[in-house]
């Protein structure tokens, strides 16, 4: 079986809800993504961060969980940084309710195909992930997962086909994408704590 790891990148978050302190904000959507990555099966979990950001991956992750400091919050630069895997997911880190599923079919294509993306749903610019064989191949170009799209992975590939697009989720990128969380839905429970002692509905 493929060793394979699911790695929480934990980049800048330029906004918060009012009345909530960003570094507050901050935490609460990555220890809920941390945490969603524990429930995964058959993958190892880790936490990508800038060396300025250690100090909130160690305060969130799961005791044994591994923290990457990489130079740049860039898929790539996670990408270079892990050994002995052969497959390598990087998820953002404002997706507090992301379903695991997702996470399963990003992973799901790399039997056939060397790289998958994941689009921001609702369209524009960003991804929520990026899945490679390892090692990466030559072609993948340099990536932003707040700006780049499929066609930009598409871009130094051989075949449009080397990139499989899989299933979407919305981030939690400004005040507009408040309204698209759904209290019924289990999980984020510490982005939901926090929205709820800011006053807002969570």
């Amino acid at each position: 079986m493929a060793r394979r790891v699911v790695v929480a990148l934990l980049g800048p978050v330029p906004w918060s809800p009012p009345g909530v302190d960003r570094a507050e904000w901050r935490a609460a959507l990555a220890e809920d993504v941390i945490d969603l990555l524990a429930t995964l099966n058959e993958v190892e979990i880790a936490v990508a961060v800038t060396p300025a950001d250690r100090a909130l991956a160690d305060a969130l992750v799961w005791p044994g969980t591994a923290v990457y400091e990489v130079a740049e919050p860039m898929p790539n630069a996670v990408f270079a940084a892990l050994e002995g895997y052969d497959q390598a997911a990087v998820l953002v880190g404002d997706v507090p309710d992301l379903p695991a599923l997702t996470v399963g079919k990003l992973l799901r294509p790399l039997t056939t195909r060397p790289v998958a993306v994941a689009p921001v749903d609702g369209g524009g610019p960003g991804l929520l992930g990026v899945a490679v064989r390892l090692p990466v191949p030559g072609w993948l170009p340099p990536l932003n997962l707040d700006t780049a799209t499929p066609t930009d992975v598409r871009s130094g590939a051989p075949r449009p086909g080397d990139v499989a697009v899989t299933a979407g989720w919305r981030r939690l990128r400004g005040p507009a994408d408040l309204a698209t969380l759904d209290p019924a839905f289990e999980g984020w429970e510490a982005t939901r704590a926090l929205l709820s002692g800011s006053g807002r509905p969570a």
